[in-house]
C-alpha cells in the first residue's frame, strides 16, 4: 500500500499520508475504512492529506481510482486540508472548488496542527 490512512473516529477526520505512487488498491482500502463511518454518521468532518510532495500514480488505473474516489466522496467530506510543500497539491483548493462541494485549503507542510484545527472547527486561527 502506498497510502498510510488513519480514521480519527472521534473527530470524524481521515488522515492520509502517501508514501509512494498511488495504486488502485489504496483507494479500495480507503473506501473500506470510510464507508462504515459515513454509513453511521452521514459525513466525514474532514480529510487531511499530509504529503511533502505529490507522489503521482503507479499507473492509469491508480489515477482513475483516485478520480473515482474524489467523485464518489466529495459530498460526504465537509473540509479537505492539503498539508504539503508540493506545488501540485498547493493549487488543489483553487482547482477543486470548481468540482467538489467540500471546502478545500492548502497549509504549509509544517502547519499540520493548524490544518487539523481548521478541519475540526472550520475556523481560521491566526
Amino acid at each position: 500500500m502506498m497510502i498510510d490512512a488513519k480514521l480519527l473516529r472521534d473527530e470524524g477526520i481521515l488522515v492520509v499520508t502517501p508514501s509512494g505512487r498511488l495504486e488502485s488498491a489504496d483507494f479500495d482500502r480507503l473506501r473500506a475504512l470510510v464507508d462504515p463511518y459515513i454509513e453511521d454518521n452521514g459525513v466525514l468532518t474532514g480529510l487531511l492529506i499530509h504529503a511533502e510532495s505529490f507522489p503521482g500514480w503507479d499507473n492509469f488505473s491508480g489515477m482513475l481510482s483516485h478520480l473515482h474516489f474524489v467523485s464518489n466522496y466529495q459530498r460526504e467530506i465537509s473540509r479537505v486540508a492539503a498539508v504539503t510543500e508540493s506545488g501540485f497539491l498547493s493549487i488543489l483548493p483553487s482547482v477543486a472548488s470548481h468540482f467538489i462541494t467540500a471546502k478545500v485549503r492548502h497549509f504549509d507542510f509544517q502547519d499540520r496542527e493548524l490544518a487539523m484545527n481548521w478541519l475540526q472547527t472550520g475556523l481560521d486561527i491566526p
